[in-house]
């Protein structure tokens, strides 16, 4: 299978009106807040270090980057050919790849892992702002990317965000604006209940290695200054057994 129309059009236009400076995007935190704290989490679980990386849902490469100054072969992977195109530009010296790629699709995941063999993936807030029905292939497209020997660090905003993005949607003045737009382009994020997460992971056969929660850094900041941090719970996980 592979994701709806919908669902891919409303991440182009997000991407192709999304303001090019960095920090613009409401999740495009920087890596020293994002992907240098998931690694102090996910670095102790790798076994096999030397496998390239996968940046599953890349978006503008601003966490592909900062990860391909710690890994010798980084790939960063999307579905929205816009995002791809933001990254390719921010990314003169050609520090990561980047492709584009529907990972609901296993097909394309199948082909993906034939070509790099076994990966460790590195997935930041994908899974919750997914269509329902892609959510499973997803989680399996990442099963058949790590294969045997690959670990996969899932961070995802909890069901607790839900309620908080709702208030602030709903807020008279109107939503942040760095969060109207996610809204406005039909983007639901904080979709998916805490229990479904390792449901989907057992089903596509990998097991939990380790989990806990942890703020997710956002680039909005309150009237009063404070930077906006939604609850987040976070995975490592691999091959069960």
């Amino acid at each position: 299978m592979s994701v709806t129309s919908r669902y891919r059009e409303a991440w182009e236009g997000f991407w192709r009106e999304a303001p090019d400076e960095p920090g613009a995007v409401i999740w495009d935190a920087e890596p020293a807040l994002t992907a240098a704290v998931h690694l102090a989490l996910f670095v102790p679980h790798v076994a096999a270090s030397g496998l390239p990386v996968v940046d599953l849902g890349c978006g503008n490469g601003t966490q592909t980057r900062f990860l391909a100054d710690r890994f010798p072969r980084v790939l960063g992977v999307d579905l929205s050919a816009a995002a791809l195109a933001r990254a390719r530009r921010a990314d003169p010296a050609d520090q990561a790849e980047f492709r584009r790629l529907d990972a609901a699709d296993t097909g394309a995941a199948e082909q993906l892992h034939a070509e790099l063999g076994d990966v460790n993936v590195y997935m930041r807030g994908v899974l919750h702002q997914c269509e329902p029905d892609d959510r499973q292939a997803l989680v399996d497209s990442i099963a058949t990317l790590t294969g045997e020997r690959g670990r996969a660090f899932l961070v995802e905003l909890s069901e607790a965000a839900k309620p908080l993005l709702m208030d602030l949607a709903r807020r008279p003045e109107g939503p942040p604006p760095k969060l109207a737009p996610v809204f406005a382009h039909g983007i639901a994020p904080a979709e998916v209940v805490d229990e479904a997460v390792p449901r989907y992971v057992a089903e596509a056969g990998l097991g939990v290695i380790a989990s806990g929660e942890l703020p997710l850094a956002t680039t909005e900041f309150t009237e009063g200054g404070t930077r906006m941090e939604l609850p987040s719970t976070w995975l490592v996980v691999g091959r069960a057994g």
